[in-house]
């Protein structure tokens, strides 16, 4: 029966986002440009339609290439839209403005600010962050990258990443979760991460790893590529205690681990995917690292996830113990970010 309630309110919530990022923009920029009023029935029906081929590209596990940007890239634009055309009818309802330059300004923007998503959710940037404790006994640096989501993303956006710490010198590299998203990603693609980084690799999972098909043996394939899965356990590396904490257990679970596996001489760093119990183990945390918010990833959409996530993006600090939430090393669906970046952190530990 609760499998019941669940499906359909998948399909309720599945057909509300399709009308309101694929058809409600449509139809209002044909309202604003062409005068022409909504034909409801049409509406329903490419709902409906837009609809079954979203579920149909998430629950078959498909990878057709073009419905996958037409799924992904018309979320991104459509949620730009949905703005952009509210914005339009709240502006066309107080003030005496034609609507046809109405309409000519909302394309205007769309197009603006679809050009600039797709810009940067295609470059990545590196920030580097000090941190000092009396636990470090010699200095240490790090590579922390979160949400990488290959299957959404290319060979090349990892290429990318690879790049990008060519040159760096660091001690080991941490990977908290999302790594992969899509059960067509093809795992012997991650042999290039072990081929250019030397280093000792460390991951935990994040949520997309478990909606993969076959997913418990795809985590575990994922050890054949010179990437240590840490799962719900801790390591020394350089003289810290690293907890890494998967994401398929619940937070007393994550609560418990992470308590029995403090210790109080050494620097404890957990590396966990979401920021969700920082409050409740601060006490036996360092540093805390994580990812999963993305930071929004697409204006307005921040102020959701604020919502839902206390800690949602940046440097947080609370009694000599820090979280770090990551915006993501790439991006999920749309490659698109707006007022959001793809970014590589790099720690240094001193004392």
């Amino acid at each position: 029966m609760n499998k019941i309630i669940q499906n359909t309110l998948f399909y309720i919530v599945v057909f509300c986002v399709t009308y309101f990022i694929y058809i409600y923009p449509v139809e209002i920029l044909n309202e604003l440009l062409l005068n022409e009023q909504v034909n409801r029935r049409s509406s329903f029906y490419y709902t409906i339609i837009i609809s079954i081929l979203i579920i149909f590209y998430f629950r078959s596990y498909t990878s057709l290439k073009p419905l996958k940007i037409f799924i992904y890239e018309g979320m991104g634009i459509g949620f730009i839209s949905f703005w952009i055309v509210t914005i339009a009818i709240i502006i066309d309802g107080i003030f005496n403005i034609n609507s046809y330059y109405l309409g000519l300004l909302s394309l205007f923007f769309i197009l603006i600010l679809s050009i600039i998503s797709f810009y940067f959710g295609s470059k990545i940037f590196i920030k580097n962050i000090n941190i000092k404790s009396n636990k470090i006994k010699s200095d240490v640096s790090f590579v922390f990258m979160s949400d990488v989501h290959m299957g959404s993303n290319s060979i090349k956006h990892l290429n990318k990443i690879i790049l990008q710490l060519k040159n760096k010198s660091y001690d080991f590299l941490l990977i908290g979760g999302d790594l992969i998203d899509s059960s067509s990603f093809n795992l012997s693609n991650l042999k290039i991460i072990k081929e250019n980084i030397s280093c000792p690799i460390y991951f935990v999972t994040g949520n997309h790893e478990y909606y993969l098909k076959d997913s418990n043996t795809k985590i575990k394939e994922i050890n054949n590529y010179g990437i240590n899965h840490i799962c719900n356990n801790n390591i020394e590396v350089n003289n810290i205690n690293l907890i890494g904490i998967d994401d398929n257990i619940s937070k007393s679970q994550q609560i418990e681990i992470i308590k029995d596996k403090y210790s109080k001489e050494k620097f404890n760093l957990t590396l966990i995917h979401k920021p969700s119990i920082w409050d409740q183990v601060h006490k036996e945390c360092d540093l805390m690292l994580s990812g999963h918010t993305h930071n929004g990833q697409i204006f307005p959409f921040n102020f959701f996830v604020r919502m839902q996530f206390k800690f949602k993006y940046g440097l947080y600090d609370s009694n000599n113990s820090k979280l770090y939430v990551s915006s993501g090393s790439g991006t999920w669906g749309p490659k698109m970010r707006l007022g959001t970046f793809n970014e590589i952190i790099l720690i240094h530990l001193s004392k």
